[in-house]
């Protein structure tokens, strides 16, 4: 990458980001106001495949989401050195179906990528996301070992806890950005769901967001903004996440979850715990916020 370049985009997000999303007041009367009630649907069976396209269909389809010409990032968690079945990563046909249904509504390129844990190659081969994408043959699907010249310092002016990160910079200037965790326990953040994902694009010590972490991860949520979020709870990992390694840890459901609302995908997940969405302070955080539905009556659920 060109370094003035890079100089020059680089202040500009810091800026832009300033400017469009200024600082404001919720008023009661605003918050008093009846909001449209947010979609999610939920799909169950074994065809990953076709699991996709049915979870997708009742919100409309990839077309909702994707226009012709739009650049895509499909952002799934690659963070560990793990194989599919173990649950710590976001399983690579699920990956794979997403990026295919964006290609098929007219992507221009589809990058898929993820700031990883462990060893960034051995995360992307043994995850089998790799293989997967590469599997499409499509020169418009790539997939991206992080370019840390990528990482640009985005002023949060939402944040409460978080003012300033860095960001990597594909997340923010695509048309689409679809956020594809897994759901999993989590030794600190108790979930690592949709909201906990945007880890994976930002730079710096991230060890340091893990004072209020919640609120951290919801001031993220103000300028990293899915317009999809797709859960993957085809296996969940129910106890030493996030890393996981053992098979007895991992739950088999075979489940997607999808919605525009990230804050109701996440709080929709957590159920699949046997935990309430207010159990997790970064889902809480961001329904603060007015990111999105936490109350499950307030959320249209639509098995497909």
């Amino acid at each position: 990458m060109d370094r003035r370049r890079f100089i020059k985009d680089a202040l500009l997000w810091s800026a832009g980001m300033a400017l469009a999303i200024p600082r404001f007041t919720i008023l009661p009367e605003a918050l008093a106001a009846e909001k449209p009630q947010p979609l999610l649907s939920l799909a169950e069976g074994e065809d990953y495949h076709a699991l996709v396209s049915r979870v997708l269909g009742s919100l409309g389809g990839m077309q909702r989401f994707v226009r012709t010409g739009d650049r895509v990032v499909v952002k799934p968690n690659i963070g560990w050195d793990r194989r599919p079945e173990l649950g710590a990563t976001t399983h690579p046909l699920i990956v794979k179906a997403l990026v295919e249904q964006a290609l098929a509504a007219g992507a221009s390129r589809v990058l898929v990528f993820d700031r990883t844990c462990n060893e960034q190659r051995r995360c992307y081969m043994n995850s089998g996301i790799e293989k997967a994408v590469q599997e499409i043959n499509d020169r418009r699907a790539i997939v991206e070992h992080i370019d840390t010249r990528k990482f640009i310092p985005v002023d949060i002016a939402r944040g409460k806890s978080l003012t300033k990160w860095e960001i990597y910079k594909d997340a923010l200037d695509c048309e689409c950005y679809i956020n594809v965790p897994i759901a999993k326990n989590h030794g600190l953040a108790r979930l690592t769901l949709g909201l906990k994902n945007t880890m994976g694009v930002l730079g710096g010590n991230r060890g340091y967001l893990h004072r209020n972490l919640g609120q951290n991860l919801a001031d993220l949520a103000t300028v990293v903004r899915p317009k999809l979020t797709v859960i993957d709870a085809t296996r969940i990992l129910l106890r030493n996440g996030p890393q996981g390694g053992d098979r007895e840890d991992v739950k088999k459901i075979d489940t997607l979850i999808a919605s525009a609302d990230p804050v109701a995908a996440d709080a929709y997940a957590t159920t699949l715990f046997a935990l309430s969405p207010d159990a997790i302070d970064s889902t809480t955080a961001a329904y603060r916020l007015g990111l999105g539905e936490m109350d499950l009556a307030k959320i249209k659920v639509m098995r497909a």
